[in-house]
């Protein structure tokens, strides 16, 4: 399952959704930077594989950043982004 974390301006959390595979995340993934080098379209609207109810629509100018990571066993449990605190051992 691969994720992608969208980070928007003026907002602490990231907006997830989720694909199954690497090609169908990598073209979310493209889909977005897009969106926010172009501004068009203006309304990024996403759905979520794991959950299909689960919908959002983003005003491409408030995307300040995406990530695309994939999610394994060996990752559960770590918090996603560019801003997570290093492991403790």
């Amino acid at each position: 399952m691969f994720t992608i974390d969208l980070t928007l301006k003026n907002t602490p959390f990231p907006v997830s959704v989720q694909r199954k595979s690497a090609e169908e995340a990598e073209v979310v993934y493209k889909q977005i930077l897009e969106a926010m080098r172009s501004g068009n379209p203006d309304i990024v609207e996403l759905t979520c594989d794991r959950q299909g109810e689960k919908k959002v629509a983003i005003r491409a100018s408030e995307i300040s950043g995406v990530q695309m990571s994939q999610k394994d066993s060996a990752a559960a449990g770590k918090t996603p982004g560019f801003f997570s605190l290093a492991e403790s051992t």
